[in-house]
């Protein structure tokens, strides 16, 4: 079975390796001149989709701003996301999940299994209860060539108290998380092919963890509005370029509610990272 890392590197080929976010926050709802309410969470993400599911190598739709709806909202996430994957782009949805047992289990087929209404192409999770209470998440990743992205060094500053502190090996919490996904990846992924693990690391960061040995993707955001250019990317990702994507949010859909304006701020930002074949 193709991973999700060799279908990332074959889209990123022809579109660059640009991840854009689909977050329809209230006040760009309002700039959009759409209202703050399901209705325009739905037009908002309709333009999205019009524009980035053609264009852009994976769109990352932001769960809180559609949950925040209820059932509706949620109703919507399902539409865009179907949308989306029927224009051949690649859907990350950053559900940010993380819990143990069968709770996890649960989160895993909503976000993961094939026959879920919910079911996209990669997902975000949390592992801060420790890397291995996501098991559910990477068997069923395996078993359906989905992709699992795992927080590792994040951007928010109250993420270091945690993420840096160091175990009783010296190694940070941030890189003991990369490490382990390291080795996940060395033992469940075809030869020859990238893994389906890879790891959420702020493009806003002085230092990275070490990512060399990780066998699959690294998702940055944080580039654009928030402050990350092209060369904190290229710092941040040194060895891993190939798999390195980058996430925009902001900096692109202020362009909207234009979608010929969206689609051409999606594919100026994504010259900065070309497809690049791996090493």
């Amino acid at each position: 079975m193709e991973t999700f890392g060799s279908k990332l590197l074959a889209i990123t080929a022809t579109r660059g390796r640009l991840c854009v976010g689909i977050d329809p926050h209230p006040s760009l709802l309002s700039a959009w001149n759409l209202p703050v309410s399901a209705e325009g969470v739905a037009e908002f993400s309709r333009l999205c989709v019009e524009a980035f599911g053609d264009t852009v190598a994976m769109v990352k739709p932001q769960v809180a701003f559609f949950e925040a709806y209820g059932s509706r909202g949620y109703a919507i996430l399902e539409e865009t996301m179907g949308a989306l994957r029927e224009k051949g782009t690649l859907v990350l949805a950053d559900a940010k999940r993380g819990d143990i047992g069968s709770t996890m289990a649960a989160y895993a087929m909503a976000w993961l299994h094939p026959e879920s209404s919910l079911t996209c192409d990669a997902v975000t999770v949390s592992p801060y209860l420790g890397v291995g209470s996501l098991e559910p998440a990477f068997e069923l990743a395996n078993a359906h060539g989905k992709g699992v992205y795992v927080l590792a060094a994040t951007s928010n500053p109250e993420g270091v108290s945690i993420q840096g502190n160091r175990n009783s090996g010296g190694e940070t919490v941030a890189q003991q998380v990369v490490d382990e996904l390291a080795q996940l990846n060395r033992v469940s992924t075809p030869q020859g092919q990238p893994g389906n693990f890879g790891v959420v690391v702020g493009a806003t960061l002085q230092n990275a963890p070490r990512l060399n040995d990780l066998g699959g993707s690294v998702l940055l955001p944080g580039v654009g509005a928030q402050g990350g250019s092209a060369e904190d990317v290229a710092r941040l990702s040194a060895g891993v370029e190939a798999l390195a994507v980058p996430n925009i949010s902001r900096a692109v859909l202020k362009a909207g509610p234009d979608v010929e304006a969206l689609r051409a701020a999606a594919q100026v930002a994504a010259r900065d990272f070309p497809g690049i074949s791996p090493r």
